[in-house]
Order: C-alpha cells, then sequence, then structure tokens
C-alpha cells in the first residue's frame, strides 16, 4: 500500500508541477476543467447517480469550466467570475458549518445534489485559472501549499498531541489539536512567504488562518459526504491515495476563496 502511495505520488507531482509552469493558459484551463470533471465524475458517486449520472455531470462541470474561466488578463472584469467565487466562498464559510452541524445529506438538496457540485467544482476550477493568471504559477503553487502544509500539519499534531476529537461522528481522527496544529504550521509558513514576497505579514497572517480555517472545513465536509454514502475513497483512480475529490477536497474550499482574497492582499 505504502508503496503504491509512494509510486502514484512520483508520478502525479512531476505531472501537476509541469502542467502548472508549463503549460500556456489555454492549456492550464482544460487542465483544470479535466481535474474537475474527474471530481464532478465522483461526487456523482457520492450523490449515489448511476454511471450516466455521473459521467453527464463530469462533462458539464468540465465544459463550464472551459467557457466560464477568464482570460489571461483582465481576469475579474468577466461579469461571472466575482459571483461564482464569491457563491462558492459564501458556501464554505456559512453554509458548509451549519450542513456539518446538521448533517444535511447531498440527495436532499437541489438536483439530488449536482447543483452544489456543480458551483463548488467549476468554482474551483475558475479559482485555479484566476489565480494563475493573477498571481502567476509560483503564487498558486504558494496558496496550494497552504491546504498541504495545514493537512500535515494536523495529522502529526493530532498524533502526537490529539486528545479532543474535533468532529467524532464525521470524521474521528480528527482532533482540535490537530487544528492548533495546522494554524501554527501555516503561521510559520505564511510568515516566511511574507518576509521573502514583500506582503504585508499581518495580511498575509490573516489569510492564511482563515485559508486553513476553510481547508479544515472541506475536509469535513467530503469526509461526511463518504460516510453518509457509505464508502471509504470517493474512487479507486489514484490507485493508494484514493479519488480526485480525496487529494483535493480541501483545495477545492480553499481556493475560490483565496481567489477572491488575493486582490486585497497585494494591495499596498
Amino acid at each position: 500500500m505504502l508503496i503504491t502511495r509512494v509510486l502514484t505520488a512520483l508520478v502525479l507531482i512531476p505531472l501537476v508541477l509541469a502542467a502548472l509552469f508549463l503549460l500556456p493558459h489555454s492549456g492550464w484551463v482544460l487542465f483544470a476543467a479535466g481535474v474537475t470533471a474527474l471530481g464532478a465524475w465522483e461526487w456523482g458517486g457520492l450523490c449515489r447517480f448511476n454511471r450516466l449520472g455521473r459521467i453527464a455531470l463530469g462533462l458539464v462541470v468540465g465544459v463550464l469550466v472551459v467557457l466560464l474561466s477568464p482570460g489571461q488578463f483582465f481576469v475579474f472584469r468577466q461579469p461571472w467570475v466575482w459571483p461564482v467565487l464569491a457563491a462558492s466562498s459564501l458556501f464554505w464559510v456559512i453554509i458548509a458549518p451549519l450542513w456539518l452541524r446538521y448533517r444535511w445529506t447531498l440527495q436532499n438538496t437541489a438536483l439530488k445534489g449536482s447543483l452544489p457540485g456543480i458551483l463548488l467544482l467549476v468554482a474551483a476550477g475558475i479559482a485555479l485559472v484566476a489565480l494563475r493568471a493573477q498571481a502567476g504559477a509560483s503564487g498558486l503553487l504558494a496558496v496550494m501549499v497552504v491546504a498541504w502544509v495545514a493537512d500535515t500539519a494536523a495529522y502529526f499534531s493530532g498524533k502526537a498531541f490529539g486528545k479532543h476529537k474535533l468532529a467524532p461522528a464525521i470524521s474521528p481522527g480528527k482532533t482540535w489539536e490537530g487544528a492548533v496544529g495546522a494554524m501554527i504550521a501555516v503561521g510559520i509558513y505564511v510568515l516566511v512567504m511574507a518576509h521573502f514576497s514583500g506582503i504585508v505579514w499581518w495580511k498575509m497572517l490573516l489569510t492564511g488562518w482563515c485559508l486553513t480555517v476553510v481547508s479544515i472545513v472541506g475536509d469535513l465536509m467530503e469526509s461526511l459526504f463518504k460516510r453518509q454514502a457509505g464508502i471509504k475513497d470517493s474512487s479507486q483512480l489514484l490507485p493508494g491515495h484514493g479519488g480526485v475529490l480525496d487529494r483535493v477536497d480541501s483545495l477545492i474550499a480553499l481556493l475560490p476563496v483565496a481567489a477572491l482574497i488575493w486582490v486585497w492582499l497585494i494591495q499596498a
């Protein structure tokens, strides 16, 4: 199992980095569309759609990401970009915590769960394109690293110090100590980034902590959906890692929020 995880990572990491740094804008749009389409196919599984329904959902999301993704310049001048990113961000900041509190099911939402999936995955795809256009490949990578630092720190902090469960009915392995560890680790990371980027340190710190909280919420939401669907992984597309959603659940929540904050963050 460990060997499989390592081999998959050895393939995926160079692939993602090559796409991020080498693809032209149009190629990156197609890459983002492909990733979100696969995520939508898995989302259909969480909604308990049949094979045809899952494929249809994936196609809808992929096509929408291609059609709605902003251009390389004047990113936020397209009238639909801000509303889509804002709607997704409001979901993660306001609705998602309530969803976790009351444990609503996807099947009882609009279009049997497909509408939330379309909104959230299309917004994540648009955010991938917008952030790369605004912040560059290195800036987008730095944003994504926030989720990975938070996830890694939460895991090891929870293992070492975890005593108080964060959401025992949803994800028994997550603890408040792990969440605090994630906040500390991300705080250190963004302060280092502030030093090298020249961005005001307190803005970076607030942004890092905000994105950490959102990433934890995104992780918990996918855990809830999988538990309700009675599955361990969103799919088996990535050997040893589960599915695409299992790898990017935090990023789906974090990226739209980061894209909205970016304009404020870089202001002097």
